[in-house]
């Protein structure tokens, strides 16, 4: 029965821990925009990104 209560125990401080992580992470920006990453390789390259693709083919 002892040992019942130790994993309880246990089990509860790491839940505790990620949930304090959690907050931190919440509160330090973490999760602010969740859109604009998914939709990034979407967008067009820019004009100075496609020059330096475009110059590195030519050196090859």
């Amino acid at each position: 029965m002892i040992i019942v209560v130790l994993l309880i125990t246990i089990s509860l401080v790491i839940a505790l821990i990620f949930l304090a992580v959690f907050f931190w992470n919440l509160r330090s920006g973490q999760y602010d925009d969740l859109y604009t990453p998914s939709v990034r390789m979407l967008f067009d390259e820019s004009e100075k990104s496609r020059g330096e693709a475009s110059s590195r083919e030519m050196k090859s």
